[in-house]
């Protein structure tokens, strides 16, 4: 009766991860930048030999070898660093080469995906207890948490909750746009606005003049570029369409970006949130 109960509750947990400790592990492959950056939170960056393109911070992450963008993996690639410990997304694939990677008998620890700050918390702790260091990250996780309810508590105040249309790309005047079920989705909830293609479908989409002009954002929100005249370059030529001029967001100029590290959910989210809710709140005014 008690292993029934405790199956049941386990499974009425969505963000509860199981996960086995490898504390002398010291050939880690990290896949996903917010997988990457938890294990340098808690001090165990020492013990990385890869990582995939996702992972960008810390700097000095980028001096490892890359083993491929974190949804195209090569198992080859992977196993030729010789981990003793790989430490992914469960997202992560394709399917075949993540296979391959379990056949190979090495220790794999899957993170569960997710866009709040309930998935930012568990993330932490499994990657805790991965490494074989559940008091640091209890003590992240738990700072994390705070930092969310602090955030949370501050939007609770405002009655404020701009409607915000992300923009991942401009395809020749063909934006795709985020829906439900996206970094972009769950950074914008958290930020305390409304993604205004939540409620039409998940993922990415190419919208129509129609849907966009429809959509009435308040604020768009792109991705920060890299270079200033590659950022100018890419506000220009979004506020420049003609669906867009023609939404409260285009007539204002309203636009706001955010580090792409912000859609990978990790121990700064609730910093990117925040910035991004300070922004939201002046934009437009």
């Amino acid at each position: 009766m008690r292993e029934l109960f405790l199956a049941s509750l386990i499974a009425a947990l969505p963000w509860v991860a199981i996960a086995e400790s490898y504390p002398e592990a010291g050939r880690i492959v990290s896949v996903g930048g917010g997988v990457t950056e938890i294990i340098y939170a808690l001090g165990a960056g020492d013990r990385v030999v890869a990582r995939d393109t996702t992972s960008l911070y810390p700097e000095r992450v980028t001096e490892l070898p890359d083993v491929g963008y974190m949804r195209q993996l090569s198992a080859e690639g992977v196993l030729s660093v010789g981990p003793d410990l790989i430490i992914t997304r469960d997202t992560a694939g394709p399917p075949d080469a993540i296979d391959q990677l379990r056949a190979a008998s090495i220790p794999m620890v899957e993170v569960a995906d997710g866009f709040t700050s309930d998935a930012v918390a568990a993330g932490i702790r499994t990657v805790g207890v991965a490494l074989g260091a559940s008091a640091e990250a209890n003590a992240l996780a738990d700072q994390v948490a705070a930092d969310f309810a602090a955030l949370a508590a501050d939007i609770a105040a405002t009655s404020r909750r701009p409607r915000v249309l992300f923009v991942l790309s401009n395809q020749a005047g063909r934006l795709n746009v985020a829906g439900s079920g996206t970094g972009a989705d769950g950074i914008i909830s958290l930020a305390g606005g409304e993604n205004v293609m939540a409620g039409a479908y998940e993922g990415y989409k190419i919208l129509s003049d129609e849907a966009l002009i429809s959509s009435a954002p308040d604020v768009i929100l792109m991705l920060a570029p890299t270079g200033s005249e590659e950022l100018d370059a890419n506000l220009d030529d979004v506020l420049s369409l003609p669906a867009i001029q023609r939404t409260p967001a285009g007539e204002t100029g309203a636009v706001v970006t955010v580090d792409a590290a912000a859609l990978g959910f990790g121990p700064r989210t609730a910093k990117f949130a925040r910035a991004l809710h300070e922004q939201l709140m002046g934009a437009g005014h």
